[in-house]
């Protein structure tokens, strides 16, 4: 039978004292009887004996002892600031990018950072930092419940049509298109609809509001992007949509020597680059409502003359570079986070001419004015929604929009 607690304790006093002064050849025998004596695991027990200078029952508690605090409220401000101006994205995509946004803003006026030792701080700061110093701030727009949809996983696979060329992910110019319906939850009659079109190498997303689903209007809008492309376009992979899947288009792709390719039908997430940038440019930008009316397209196609830049230029990526399984756990591994317009510099396939247009427009380019002219815009367009006479829209989703909205539009005031 073994001993009860107060018998324990007993020896454990009696012990402690021999283990303290007993040289280190005999700790392990005195540990092996105290073992045996209690049947304690030798871990524990051997936690017991060493801590010699518990605090006992009923003494006061020492104090917690306070570290010096290294990011201070300014710092704390600066940060917050610098997360609203690059549309609230997530420490990874942020913590690569502060130190180039931090001198953009100072150019333009926008962030003035007086002591270097702040400046410093923030653009030191780690990905696990930025989220630790921005979670009362991205708590302000957690919602309850869950959306029905999400945006696509990454996972590549196409269907050629058409093929004069291989399709390379690596090299500017294969290009992922889909269309963005503004229903508000009620597919009846006609609504705007937005063409977003996204480069697979560099993320380069380009998007363009058009009346309807109408083959025609489609096929204008792609064109008009194709024009503001900062590289040649090579290829389009599209879904199965007759929008995209017609006989005017493949003609088209057939005379430009166009690489042309479609998904597998009901696989939504073979065009995953353009699935994710439906919503994260999209639907961030102007939400789940119904636009119907020409003023409303107007808006739009308004909207995207300042969101295509903003996104191109000041909006971090990822992407994903390795995935491995083993058994259950599957493991992600990313690069590092940079901008399309970055991603665009670094590819060898591009002209130095077509580089320095960039570079020329991104130093003219301030983020500031363009998300005040983002915000600016959301605010008309509230007006010219629809209310559906059926309402099937995604819940929460326009709630948070609204919110993200408001608190933007006071942050940048």
């Amino acid at each position: 039978m073994g001993l009860r607690m107060r018998e324990k304790k007993v020896v454990t006093e009696a012990t402690k004292k021999r283990y303290k002064k007993a040289p280190k050849s005999e700790k392990g025998r005195i540990l092996d009887e105290f073992v045996q004596l209690t049947g304690y695991t030798r871990c524990y027990a051997s936690y017991v004996l060493r801590n010699l200078h518990r605090r006992r029952q009923g003494a006061p508690r020492k104090g917690r002892r306070e570290r010096e605090r290294i990011y201070t409220d300014e710092v704390c401000s600066a940060l917050t600031r610098i997360w609203y101006i690059c549309d609230c994205i997530c420490g990874k995509r942020l913590a690569p990018y502060l130190e180039e946004i931090v001198s953009v803003l100072e150019r333009h006026g926008e962030l003035l950072l007086v002591e270097e030792e702040v400046r410093a701080k923030v653009v030191r700061m780690s990905a696990a930092t930025v989220d630790r110093m921005l979670r009362k701030e991205k708590a302000k727009f957690n919602l309850k419940g869950k959306a029905r949809t999400k945006p696509g996983t990454l996972l590549k696979s196409q269907v050629p049509i058409r093929t004069f060329a291989e399709w390379d992910e690596k090299r500017p110019g294969f290009v992922e298109v889909d269309l963005v319906g503004h229903d508000g939850g009620d597919t009846r009659g006609d609504y705007a609809q937005t063409l977003d079109v996204t480069d697979v190498c560099t993320g380069w997303t380009e998007t363009q509001a058009v009346k309807n689903k109408a083959q025609v209007w489609v096929f204008e809008a792609l064109k008009e992007i194709r024009n503001r492309l900062p590289f040649p376009l090579l290829g389009i992979d599209s879904d199965n949509g007759s929008e995209f899947i017609n006989h005017h288009l493949v003609r088209y792709c057939e005379r430009e020597k166009l690489t042309f390719t479609k998904t597998r039908s009901y696989r939504k997430n073979d065009n995953c680059y353009v699935e994710q940038k439906n919503y994260s440019v999209v639907r961030r930008n102007v939400g789940y409502a119904r636009y119907e009316t020409e003023r409303a397209l107007k808006i739009l196609n308004t909207l995207y003359a300042s969101s295509n830049p903003y996104t191109n230029f000041f909006q971090p990526v990822m992407k994903l570079i390795e995935k491995t399984r083993s058994g259950s756990r599957v493991k992600k591994r990313h690069d590092r986070a940079r901008t399309p317009y970055q991603r665009v510099l670094e590819s060898p396939c591009i002209s130095e001419e077509e580089k320095e247009v960039l570079r020329e427009l991104y130093l003219q380019l301030n983020p500031v004015a363009l998300k005040r002219e983002i915000t600016r815009l959301q605010g008309k367009l509230m007006g010219e929604e629809v209310r559906p006479t059926r309402s099937r829209s995604q819940p929460g989703r326009g709630h948070r929009t609204d919110l993200v909205y408001n608190v933007t539009k006071r942050v940048l005031r």
